[in-house]
This record gives C-alpha cells, structure tokens and sequence, in this order.
C-alpha cells in the first residue's frame, strides 16, 4: 500500500474509532428511558410507608416520594408514571381500585402485595405484645393462609395484569426478613425473630412460585437488606415506633433507596 494510501487509511480509522467512542460517551451519559408507561401498584411497601415525605393528595395511601417507584420513575423518565400503589392494599384492593391506569402503552409494572392478605398487621401486634407461644401459633395460622388461599388470590391479580397490560414487563418484589439473628437486642425474643424471618421466608417463596407461573418476574429483596435488619446496628427497617405505629417494620428512607430500588433497576 502506498504512503499516502496508508496515511488514509489510518486517518480514516482513527476518525471511526473516534466517532464511536463519542456515542458510547453520550450513550453513557445520557438518561435511561423506558419505553411505554410505568404503573406501580401494590402495599405500604411500594407506596412507601415509613420512608416520610408523603405526598398530600395521596391520604391514607402515603404515597412517598422517596419510594422505590418514585425514585426509578425520576430516574428512568417513562413516557408516564401511574403511581397507584397504597398502605394496607390486599389484592382484593388492587384489583378493585389501582388497575386503572393500566393499558396497551404500559410497558412496565411493578408490585407488591400479599402481606396484607397473610395478616401481617395481625402477626406483628402478637408477636410484640403476647407470648412466644402465641406468636408461633398466629404465624402457623398465617402459613397456612399462605399456602391454602393466597395462590388464588395472586393468581386473580396477576391475570388481570397481564389482561390489560398485554406489553408490560412485570416486575413483583418480595419483602425483606426483619431481624438479624444470633445479636443482643432489645425487644422480642430470638425465638420471634426467627418465626418472623422464616414467616417472611415462606411468603416470598409462594409469591415466587405464583411470578414464575405467570412469567413473570420476582425481584427478590433480601439480599440487599442482608446486613441491615432489625438488631443489625444499620437497620434500613422500622422496629416498633410507639410514635408512629404505622411505620413499624416497614422500609426507611435508605431501606427503599437501598434495597427496593436497585432489585427494580436490575429487574427492569
């Protein structure tokens, strides 16, 4: 090859190397879009109960913009952001008051919800307030919801999802467990904290088992939350507030930065 040829030539490649580079820089350092609609549904866990910053026109729901969906909405600026989500939702309240938004356009969904059906509320107050015996028992009783009844139930909002969002990628997380165990803490007795963490345990794995049926996907939390349970001395969980009663055992501020939002992120 002739020197001017060859001079061209690695002109020529230095230039396409240089205008690739460009848009891989202006790719990285763009924001992430989504395509479609994002719809968040769910509990106190995806409306963000325990994080602070309500939103006032949301009520009782406490939707907060420190939430997990509020976050990745900000983040990942979807065409649309529904955000339905509210405390004490079981699935009867899904299905009846937050599919709405729900259409041919959503292109992703997120969820959670279950907890409420199991009796969590119920399960919490017991074990606090009443004996180790009876703590047992209330969760025993709560398995076996989970096991008998709760399948149905996830089954008949997961169907109805799929029914009005045909292209939506749908994305249902789990719940953390509460305690690190084998620590000195105040409070419940090991033998709680572990009910309560194997209750947490057997939820999961049944929502799990419902996602995976439907095709969709489980975005499991614990993980991220290992190492900042109750009794961890870096809880991203509210223990019992007195104060605030609602708040307890649900996710602070960091615990929706930290643990929620990046299994939604990686899910997404």
């Amino acid at each position: 090859m002739r020197r001017s040829r060859i001079a061209g030539f690695l002109a020529s490649l230095a230039l396409a190397a240089g205008t690739a580079l460009a848009g891989a820089t202006a790719a990285q350092g763009a924001p992430t879009a989504v395509s479609g609609d994002y719809v968040a549904l769910g509990d106190s866990y995806s409306s963000g109960v325990g994080a602070g910053s309500y939103i006032s026109s949301s009520g009782d729901c406490k939707r907060s913009t420190k939430a997990f969906p509020q976050l990745w909405a900000a983040a990942h600026s979807p065409s649309a952001f529904h955000f339905t989500a509210c405390s004490g939702a079981r699935t009867s309240d899904v299905l009846a008051g937050q599919l709405g938004p729900l259409g041919s356009s959503t292109g992703l969904v997120s969820l959670t919800v279950g907890g409420n059906d199991a009796g969590f509320a119920d399960v919490m107050t017991t074990c606090v307030l009443q004996s180790d015996s009876a703590c047992l028992s209330r969760i025993a009783t709560a398995k076996a919801y989970v096991d008998s009844t709760l399948p149905g139930r996830l089954d008949s909002v997961y169907s109805a999802i799929r029914d009005r969002a045909p292209n939506a990628r749908v994305v249902v997380l789990g719940y953390p467990r509460f305690y690190k165990l084998g620590t000195s803490c105040l409070g419940l007795s090991e033998t709680k904290r572990k009910a309560i963490n194997d209750a947490s345990d057997h939820l999961n794995a049944a929502i799990a088992k419902r996602v995976a049926d439907h095709g969709f996907t489980f975005g499991d939390v614990r993980p991220p939350f290992t190492g900042h349970e109750i009794c961890s001395g870096s809880s991203w969980l509210h223990s019992v507030n007195w104060l605030n009663i609602g708040d307890s055992y649900h996710p602070t501020a960091a615990g929706q930065s930290g643990g929620y939002l990046p299994v939604l992120d990686s899910a997404a």
